[in-house]
């Protein structure tokens, strides 16, 4: 069974240095102290160790092929969004990143698929690279944080990167960074394990309320981590809807349950429970396997929790590969496969 994983990070092995530039130092540093290992460096201050699987096509290929990937849909590593940084060097990087994945999927186009990163905080200069993401590298669309600099999704000034997505036709992937109240989960890792849930549930309730998927009905956007605590609190987010429509619904009428069937999520829940909810709520077609390689909180054996959960076989086509495909808008045979296998089971 054709499998694609919607969810992985991959890094250029060298980054250049965009430090000169005044208040430039957040600028991410890459350093090899041993070989096949390297660290992220931030500040003058570690990071992230990673290895050679973050950088090596040979590696991941190799990998993939152990785990019965077929495909992996390529996207940036978000501290490396720099959002925060000022929009020339910002666009520098993300120019630089872009050309590296475009480089890896056209050497290997039948076994990965790319994302490119735009520099959100300048509206102009983002959506100019996203034309070129699409246009000029063949890339499947682009991965974007959850908010920018603090602006939620629905800020006025980013409604025309997400029309422009929409026109492009450009899958959007929407990640966790910069969580929101990091500033009280300083111990136990909590900013990835309460403060991504929360920081994508605020992020889709975003899009929601403030109407930015009602008014772009053909916005294929996705979102990390199962969509975070928003599949789960679908309940209290919907009767806070009817309850207080004078709160909730000042910028769109539409339920939030009517965007279960609008947006896409990835598989990584890490329980069985969860998934097999999240199947029963939203449908399969709108689940797709992601395992957030090659990370340590990640789904080590992708598609995995999938094959656990006893799905039929049309159920489990369509999260190991046909969400995907309509997602990403790419036919089969890229990737070997016979359009019999586009999309799996039927929506409904």
């Amino acid at each position: 069974m054709l499998t694609i994983d919607v969810h992985t990070h991959i890094l250029p092995e060298r980054l250049p240095d965009f430090r000169k530039a005044p208040g430039a130092e957040r600028f991410v540093q890459i350093e090899h102290p041993a070989p096949g290992r390297a660290r992220m460096i931030v500040n003058g201050s570690l990071f992230r160790e990673i290895e050679s699987n973050s950088w090596s096509v040979e590696a991941r290929l190799a990998e993939c092929d152990a785990a019965g990937v077929d495909v992996q849909v390529l996207s940036t590593v978000p501290v490396l969004f720099s959002y925060w940084a000022e929009p020339v060097p910002a666009l520098e990087l993300a120019r630089y990143l872009n050309d590296h994945i475009a480089g890896v999927v056209a050497a290997h186009p039948s076994r990965f698929a790319g994302l490119g990163t735009i520099p959100m905080q300048n509206p102009d200069l983002a959506i100019a690279e996203l034309e070129r993401c699409v246009r000029e590298l063949g890339l499947a669309g682009v991965e974007i944080g959850s908010n920018v600099n603090g602006a939620n999704l629905d800020s006025p000034e980013l409604f025309p990167i997400f029309e422009a997505a929409a026109s492009l036709g450009a899958a959007v992937f929407v990640h966790p960074w910069e969580m929101a109240g990091r500033e009280r989960m300083t111990r136990y890792w909590l900013p990835w394990l309460v403060g991504m849930p929360a920081e994508l549930s605020l992020a889709i309730c975003s899009l929601i309320f403030g109407g930015v998927l009602e008014r772009l009905p053909a916005l294929r956007i996705a979102f990390a981590h199962g969509g975070g605590a928003f599949p789960a609190t679908i309940g209290r987010i919907a009767r806070g809807f009817e309850a207080r429509p004078d709160l909730c619904a000042v910028s769109n009428d539409v339920s939030p349950r009517e965007y279960l069937r609008r947006i896409y999520i990835d598989s990584l829940v890490h329980d069985p429970l969860m998934l097999r909810y999240l199947v029963d709520l939203m449908g399969p077609d709108r689940i797709a396997l992601g395992s957030d390689y090659p990370f340590p909180l990640g789904e080590a054996r992708p598609g995995e929790l999938i094959d656990s959960c006893g799905f039929p076989e049309k159920t489990r086509a369509r999260l190991r590969h046909g969400t995907a495909l309509e997602w990403l808008d790419l036919p089969a045979s890229r990737f070997g496969a016979t359009d019999s296998q586009r999309r799996g089971p039927e929506p409904g």
